[in-house]
């Protein structure tokens, strides 16, 4: 916005930014984001979990997304891997890169959505940086959480006989992405809404925690595509799997996608972003398990089950035939 002059309106500087939108969102330990660093200690008895993830606008969020939505989904992909873990939030620290043509009324929106997370999840903000990109705004969180002593869950921990379970639905956000890119003529609009949703804005299953640790023997969030994301958990350990294709949880509206183009289905099966946990259960404890992801209010399905082998993942069709998918996943490189 320009003053009748013509001349471009002052922006406010870093700390008056910090001070502005950032502060009210400080938790305990982060000196009300005054300092040069925050104190965090796990709980006696608990150790702390750290994870990071960046977004960037035009790979991760489109530059016109709503900012309150970016800076939920900013939070939220971290969170997610937290609760993979088995972890309670503690706290985050922010890198915010704006791009050279940021507005205040971006930034306000950007930090209210970014409070409203941080308290729906228990998370407050505890410091961070806020500079110029040069470029594209990039959103960079790393986030705290903690865990009972010894107890974190691993990626790669599965045993041969556990089953392979997966909450929520898989493939929304991949073919809500999709529909932002090439909108698909027929399909209803409620449909489309809650596939275009489920890429804004992901829920990471930090309801599943408590259930996780108690059942779990294996975790990892699915953020680049369940059939990738399994190729990770099992790769190096001596482990395979068989997975029921018809298992896989899927939406209704991924389901009407599905009927209009099959091809949807390799899609929705590689296509990631869905922030979905995936875990291996040991078979005496899958029903508990799943009792438990139902109490929480997060559904959760198995899908199939770890066997030995050092063979990729298998995942098969009502008819035993192995169902081939390509790549397997999103990759950055």
């Amino acid at each position: 916005m320009a003053d009748p002059s013509g001349a471009p309106a002052a922006r406010p500087g870093e700390e008056a930014l910090i001070a502005r939108y950032f502060a009210p969102l400080a938790g305990p330990g982060a000196e009300g984001l005054r300092d040069d660093a925050a104190s965090l200690a796990p709980r006696p008895g608990h150790d702390l979990v750290v994870t990071t993830d960046a977004i960037v606008a035009g790979v991760h969020f489109f530059p016109d997304d709503p900012p309150g939505s970016v800076a939920a989904k900013a939070l939220g992909v971290n969170l997610s891997d937290l609760a993979a873990k088995g972890a309670t939030p503690r706290g985050f620290v922010l890198t915010l890169a704006l791009p050279d043509g940021w507005t205040e009324a971006w930034l306000a929106a950007f930090a209210t959505g970014l409070g409203t997370a941080a308290r729906a999840q228990g998370c407050p903000l505890l410091g961070g940086d806020t500079v110029r990109s040069g470029g594209p705004a990039l959103i960079g969180v790393t986030a705290f959480g903690e865990v009972p002593a010894g107890t974190m869950l691993r990626r790669q921990a599965a045993r041969a006989g556990d089953r392979l379970c997966v909450s929520g639905t898989i493939g929304d956000a991949a073919l809500g992405l999709r529909l932002r890119l090439a909108p698909e003529a027929g399909l209803g609009a409620v449909a489309r809404e809650a596939l275009l949703d489920r890429y804004l804005h992901p829920q990471p299953r930090i309801a599943l925690v408590p259930a996780l640790r108690a059942h779990a023997r294996a975790a990892m969030d699915v953020s680049d595509g369940l059939v990738g994301d399994l190729a990770k958990m099992l790769d190096g350990t001596g482990l395979s799997a068989r997975v029921d294709a018809d298992a896989v949880p899927l939406s209704s509206a991924t389901r009407a996608l599905i009927a209009r183009d099959g091809a949807h289905r390799a899609t929705a099966f590689t296509g990631g972003d869905d922030y979905e946990i995936l875990c291996a259960v040991p078979p005496e404890a899958l029903n508990a398990f799943l009792d438990a992801a139902r109490q929480a209010g997060v559904p959760a399905t198995a899908i199939g089950t770890v066997e030995a082998g050092e063979a990729p993942p298998r995942f098969l069709d009502a008819e035993g035939r192995t169902l081939a998918f390509g790549t397997g996943s999103f990759s950055h490189f």
